[in-house]
């Protein structure tokens, strides 16, 4: 089944902000998905909200691309230990056999493969599986990180983001119009509105809010939403 696609467009639209999840749930989402003892690395800013949302009786071992291994949740404020930092220079505390490293050693560890997950922030994600989410156009400085090294290296690569940019064009798209960070490398979305996995160059729709329709989230998204079963609801508690 596809979604009727007639909506598809690359203008600002109607966003449903008024139902749309919070980036900590979001995040929370994103967090339920990760294995007990997998190894992940998560993206600075956004991403890095993930490590706070593992459910109970289960523990990602997170890595980060400065050089440690196994840290926790982010200290209470005034707490911090300026000398434990991830890579976007947040404090972050250690769990029991935590590892210190050279960040040269870190990047042997992605790409050796030995990274289970990636989950990663986007400007952009296209149906064939793309992801841009260094640079917009020509704006600002470049800084692509460790990005390139980890949407390659990485077993399973995802985003979390918003469905739509602050302006209303849609996220997930036909063809990135920015440049790549790397190709075919996603494989699951999780936005403010829905989780879409990306199969044979499709965006698959897995879960929505239930509040919105299948079409009004296809008016959301620039490009065709198929569906190959049950779509389950995409509930997420407040946080």
């Amino acid at each position: 089944m596809t979604i009727d696609h007639s909506s598809i467009n690359t203008r600002p639209i109607n966003t449903r902000e008024d139902i749309k999840l919070s980036n900590a749930q979001i995040a929370r989402r994103a967090a339920q998905d990760i294995a007990d003892g997998a190894y992940v690395n998560l993206g600075i800013g956004f991403p890095e909200m993930v490590a706070s949302y593992q459910p109970p009786g289960r523990q990602a071992i997170f890595h980060t691309e400065n050089g440690i291994l196994n840290f926790g949740e982010p200290p209470a404020a005034g707490e911090e230990d300026w000398d434990l930092i991830n890579a976007g220079k947040k404090a972050v505390t250690l769990k029991p056999g935590a590892a210190f490293f050279h960040h040269a050693d870190s990047f042997a560890m992605v790409r050796g493969g030995h990274l289970d997950v990636a989950i990663l922030g986007a400007y952009q994600v296209a149906q064939s599986g793309d992801l841009a989410n260094w640079r917009v156009g020509s704006k600002g400085v470049p800084a692509v990180g460790g990005a390139m090294d980890l949407v390659h290296g990485a077993k399973q690569v995802c985003v979390i983001t918003e469905h739509v940019t602050k302006t209303g064009e849609p996220k997930l798209v036909e063809k990135c119009t920015f440049p790549l960070t790397g190709v075919a490398c996603i494989t699951r979305v999780y936005t403010s509105h829905a989780v879409i996995d990306i199969v044979d160059g499709r965006f698959v729709l897995r879960e929505k809010l239930t509040a919105m329709s299948q079409e009004e989230l296809q008016a959301m998204t620039g490009a065709p939403l198929h569906v190959d079963g049950p779509v389950g609801d995409l509930v997420v508690p407040k946080l």
